[in-house]
């Protein structure tokens, strides 16, 4: 079941690969980037509003990254990828919330949170 390749450039991983895509992508995430910072700059929003649109902004910009460069996607040549990143989100989402509800329950668990 090898497949084997005398030119590196002809491995299926490497035939997935293109620089204009990369670009785009690239200008997408700068783009993002400067809504952001205009958005906080400028005062144009407020607080709550500001609390969803930047989140949901950053997770437009993680997609974009997993698909363009990482390839994730239900094809043949990248299910394994996709099947290891599905396997290692839970673990990821558990270890983040679990330091999120640490330090925010903190305070409680201290001498400081009575003073």
């Amino acid at each position: 079941m090898s497949h084997p390749h005398t030119n590196p450039l002809e491995h299926p991983e490497v035939q997935l690969a293109s620089g204009p895509g990369y670009l785009l992508v690239f200008l997408f995430e700068y783009l993002a980037m400067a809504v952001c910072v205009g958005l906080i700059d400028k005062h144009v929003l407020s607080d709550s509003v500001l609390l969803v649109l930047l989140p949901a902004i950053a997770l437009c910009v993680l997609i974009a990254q997993m698909y363009a460069f990482f390839k994730l996607n239900l094809s043949e040549g990248q299910i394994w990828y996709t099947v290891s990143l599905v396997l290692t989100l839970p673990l990821l989402v558990i270890t983040i919330g679990l330091t999120v509800i640490m330090f925010f329950t903190l305070a409680h668990r201290t001498m400081l949170g009575g003073m």
